[in-house]
C-alpha cells in the first residue's frame, strides 16, 4: 500500500469480518445521522439527503422512516442500491457503507421506530398515511476510526508534529458483510 500509511510506527489497518463487521457497523452509525444516497449506479450524480436511522438491529440492517410520496423512495422502487456515508465526529468515525433498500409500510415496524419528534415530518402521527419503512441490508462497507478515542488520537498528533513524526491512532478497514 502506497500512501501516508508507511509512515506509521504502527498496524493501522484491519479487515473486519462477520460479527466483528456486524459490531463496528452498529456502534459507529446508532445514533449517527448520515447521507442517504440513491440513484448511485445511473452515471449521473447520485441523489444524497441527510438522514437518521431509526435503528440498528442485530443483523446490521439499517432502518429508517420516510415519506411514501418522496423521491427517495420513487428512487429506490427503479433501483435498490443505496450508499449510506456516515460522519461520528470531525477526526473520527467515518462509515462507508453499500447495500439494498426494501420499502414497505409494515405499521407494526412504524410504531417499533417511531419517536415524538418525527411528527415533524409526519403531522397526522404515528399513523400517518405517508409513513413508510425503509430497511438497508448492507452488502459491503470500509470505516475510518481511532484505535483509543479521540483524546488519545489528538494527543498522538501534537507529539508527532512536535517530534516531525507520523503518530496517528488511525484504524481503517474493509468490513466484509
Amino acid at each position: 500500500m502506497d500512501s501516508i500509511n508507511q509512515n506509521q510506527p504502527e498496524d493501522n489497518f484491519e479487515n473486519l469480518e462477520g460479527n466483528e463487521a456486524w459490531k463496528k457497523l452498529k456502534e459507529m452509525a446508532e445514533g449517527s445521522s448520515c447521507f442517504f444516497c440513491s440513484s448511485i449506479k445511473t452515471g449521473l450524480p447520485f441523489s444524497t439527503r441527510p438522514m437518521s436511522p431509526q435503528k440498528v438491529d442485530d443483523n446490521g440492517d439499517l432502518w429508517f422512516l420516510s415519506a411514501n410520496d418522496s423521491y427517495k423512495n420513487a428512487e429506490i422502487a427503479v433501483d435498490p442500491m443505496v450508499q449510506l456515508l456516515f460522519q461520528g465526529s470531525k477526526y473520527s468515525d467515518f462509515l462507508n457503507i453499500y447495500g439494498i433498500a426494501e420499502i414497505n409500510e409494515d405499521k407494526e415496524k412504524i410504531k417499533e421506530l417511531w419517536e415524538p419528534i418525527l411528527k415533524t415530518w409526519f403531522t397526522e402521527g404515528v399513523d400517518d398515511p405517508r409513513i413508510s419503512v425503509i430497511k438497508v441490508s448492507p452488502t459491503q462497507g470500509y470505516y475510518w476510526d481511532n484505535k483509543h478515542g479521540n483524546a488519545v488520537a489528538f494527543v498522538k498528533q501534537l507529539v508527532g508534529a512536535a517530534i516531525g513524526k507520523t503518530l496517528d491512532d488511525s484504524i481503517e478497514g474493509k468490513l466484509e458483510i
